[in-house]
């Protein structure tokens, strides 16, 4: 691959931003990139930025399937509060983690058919519609937890958020997310079939193309990815906390899904690209803290570090990089002559 054609490919600034990233980190501590295998664990910093944006990474996962049909949900983060409180509320009254675990994948389902009847059957706006379930959501999880935060004592739950096998659970069950996802709209028509509903849902509807249909399923997809995410939230801390789990989660999956070089205006999608976007979340979020950064100065460091990343990757920048293909060597006179 040609040095220009590397500058354009949409993973190279987003993997430069990683590689920098995790460069400060070692150059601020040597040990940062150590791994250790104990118990049969593995454990050090990258597994911990692993596990820690886990929750990002399967937000992000149908955050990207919905961004490609050209929506929005701005409710993950109350949907993936609601789950947590669901399932620990009902641990916490006598319940099986199992039951719990279900009940609260169920309800986020309800939430996601809810999103998409909003955007593919009425017709509203994703953001407006999503905007009233994330304001909503809220409140509807601190009804269920009554206002408290709902602490619970049980392995099992545990095992979701904090349980390993080799590595984390959490980061196992997002990957297996993230490739069955590839697998399944890659490997088969579904994948251009959202991208052709994110280009033009009206000339997909005359093509034939169910894209009412398909707008629903990705809603309750990324219900259902945030419900599980909530779930290992809150298991992760053997609590529900309505108020604070998930929040801004949204936005985090948002830009993660950006960065990975999905087009907000609908079509192209990349999930490799998402991957990347939420490492580069996670590893950000632990770089802030890692350095020292004031915790209120820590969303304007942030924000600095997406924006320069966005702004590399815009067509513009490529342009005054000079990375743009170039036209061939223009003809001498004498050639236009002759072609004359």
């Amino acid at each position: 691959m040609r040095p220009g054609q590397l500058l354009r490919h949409h993973l190279f600034w987003p993997i430069a931003a990683l590689v920098l990233l995790l460069v400060l980190n070692t150059a601020s501590n040597p040990s940062f990139l150590e791994i250790r295998l104990q118990n049969g664990q593995l454990y050090g910093s990258l597994v911990d930025i692993l596990r820690n944006g886990a929750p990002t990474l399967l937000i992000a996962v149908g955050m990207t399937l919905v961004i490609a049909t050209r929506g929005i949900d701005l409710s993950v983060g109350a949907v993936a509060a609601i789950a947590g409180a669901v399932a620990c509320t009902w641990i916490a009254s006598g319940g099986s983690a199992v039951t719990a675990v279900l009940l609260a994948l169920g309800a986020c389902v309800l939430l996601g058919l809810w999103n998409g009847f909003l955007v593919s059957v009425l017709g509203i706006q994703p953001i407006i519609a999503t905007l009233v379930l994330m304001t909503a959501g809220r409140g509807a999880a601190m009804l269920v937890t009554e206002g408290q935060i709902i602490t619970v004592d049980d392995p099992l739950y545990h095992q979701i958020g904090a349980g390993f096998l080799v590595l984390p659970i959490a980061v196992l069950v997002s990957l297996g997310v993230l490739v069955g996802v590839a697998l399944l709209t890659r490997g088969t028509a579904l994948g251009m079939l959202v991208e052709s509903v994110g280009v033009n849902p009206r000339a997909s509807l005359l093509a034939g193309v169910r894209s009412r249909t398909i707008i629903w399923t990705v809603y309750v997809f990324a219900g259902l990815c945030a419900g599980v995410a909530g779930l290992m939230i809150s298991s992760n801390v053997n609590a529900a906390d309505a108020n604070n789990a998930g929040l801004w989660i949204e936005m985090d999956a948002i830009l993660a899904v950006v960065i990975g070089g999905t087009s907000l205006a609908g079509g192209r999608y990349s999930l490799a690209g998402t991957l990347v976007g939420a490492l580069v979340i996670q590893t950000l979020t632990t770089t802030v803290y890692s350095i020292g950064v004031a915790p209120n100065a820590a969303l304007v460091f942030k924000a600095v570090v997406v924006i320069a990343v966005c702004l590399l990757q815009s067509p513009r920048t490529s342009q005054v990089f000079g990375v743009r293909r170039k036209a061939g060597p223009r003809p001498s006179r004498s050639e236009e002559v002759t072609a004359a």
